[in-house]
């Protein structure tokens, strides 16, 4: 059946793909970042399970380590050991993103942003769980804070981290007409 002569086209799957553009973009970034600084962790300095061990480098005395940590959990540890799990949920996430993505608003700018960043981080700590034999994700960015130490963390998390801040942002300050309220004038 062919469209009426004053109907739009149907777009092609690549418009389509292109229409997330700045998601794709992200996404692809964060993934990249975090398998390259990965690896070159991987290669600088050796594993261990625990923050303080030998092997880190200071880069601001006091505050900020690179460290090569293996975390069999997610963030602070939780679910630690039970990788198969989280790396389920994960899964489950990416899928329930492209499925609900006309509902979560991604054809807006800011949106693909924030998910692109949340994607590519999910998808690099995804990666490392397949990787390892033991499900762990390398860690290596050490903060401290006076006695303090902020459970090491990768360029994963952070994506996942700040995608997930500015979603919630995007959401409380961006105004989406509701069509069962009048708009008053």
């Amino acid at each position: 059946m062919e469209n009426p002569p004053n109907a739009t086209p149907k777009p092609t799957r690549i418009q389509r793909i292109l229409a997330y553009r700045r998601l794709w973009v992200c996404a692809f970034a964060v993934f990249a970042l975090d398998l390259l600084t990965k690896l070159w962790i991987a290669r600088l300095l050796p594993r261990t399970y625990s923050h303080g061990s030998h092997g880190h480098i200071e880069v601001i005395p006091g505050f900020f380590n690179i460290v090569h940590v293996g975390n069999t959990g997610a963030a602070w540890s939780i679910l630690e050991g039970r990788a198969t799990l989280l790396a389920l949920v994960a899964v489950a996430a990416l899928v329930m993103i492209f499925f609900f993505r006309h509902t979560l608003g991604l054809r807006r700018r800011w949106t693909q942003i924030a998910f692109g960043l949340l994607c590519g981080g999910i998808a690099g700590n995804l990666l490392d769980r397949l990787r390892h034999a033991d499900g762990h994700v390398v860690d290596f960015l050490d903060f401290r804070f006076g006695s303090y130490a902020y459970p090491a963390f990768n360029i994963a998390d952070a994506g996942i981290c700040v995608g997930v801040a500015m979603y919630v942002l995007i959401t409380l300050f961006t105004k989406t007409p509701n069509p069962e309220i009048p708009n008053p004038k």
